[in-house]
């Protein structure tokens, strides 16, 4: 069964002013399914077919450059476009905030980490905060890349992602990335991050 590209789960002027209409648009509706019409391609008519995102995610090295980047490109943003929501901003709670802490040592110092990981990232790529042996740790990696790939810079199970691909922020940011990352903590649905921390804890079935 061919990928296909998951509805936003709000209006594309929802986010803002933080995440502007017409950015939500592009990036929706124009990059997005560019990664899903390529990985269609990619693994059309090949061994692939049928198999799961996760799957070719977990080989994506094996696999090949298309299916990496496109492959990638599909989950990264299908997952991006889960953790933000118009209701979102202000701190997480319950166990999740108590992980922070005890990772970080406070909320802001780990959005300080968070942020210092974007803005780390040379050219095109994405900041995460994940799960790795019970523990909170945060990470980037280059282009579509993620922490569930066998190539990938750094390992765990991701519970939030943050685009700090140009295409994400320049209508809006122009260069300025830090206010991007400064604005995305607006966005931030803690409710579902906190649901994927529990998940990836082995607290919660998988999904």
């Amino acid at each position: 069964m061919a990928f296909t590209l998951p509805a936003l789960p709000y209006s594309f002027d929802a986010l803002e002013p933080h995440i502007d209409k017409l950015t939500m648009q592009i990036h929706h509706d124009k990059h997005h399914q560019a990664y899903v019409d390529n990985l269609n391609k990619a693994v059309a008519g090949t061994p692939n077919e049928g198999k799961s995102l996760e799957e070719l995610l977990a080989h994506a090295g094996q696999i090949g450059a298309a299916v990496r980047n496109n492959g990638g490109g599909h989950w990264n943003h299908s997952f991006f476009w889960e953790i933000l929501s118009p209701s979102g901003g202000g701190k997480p709670s319950g166990a999740l905030a108590k992980a922070i802490d005890e990772s970080f040592g406070s909320f802001d110092a780990m959005k300080e980490k968070f942020n210092a990981a974007g803005m780390g990232r040379f050219g095109s790529g994405w900041a995460w905060l994940g799960v790795l042996d019970g523990k909170l740790t945060i990470c980037s990696t280059p282009n579509q890349d993620n922490p569930l790939m066998d190539v990938a810079e750094c390992k765990c199970k991701p519970i939030l992602g943050c685009d700090v691909w140009e295409h994400a922020y320049y209508l809006k940011y122009q260069n300025k990335r830090a206010e991007y990352l400064g604005a995305f903590w607006n966005v931030v649905d803690w409710k579902k991050v906190g649901t994927h921390f529990e998940k990836a804890m082995g607290k919660l079935a998988a999904a």
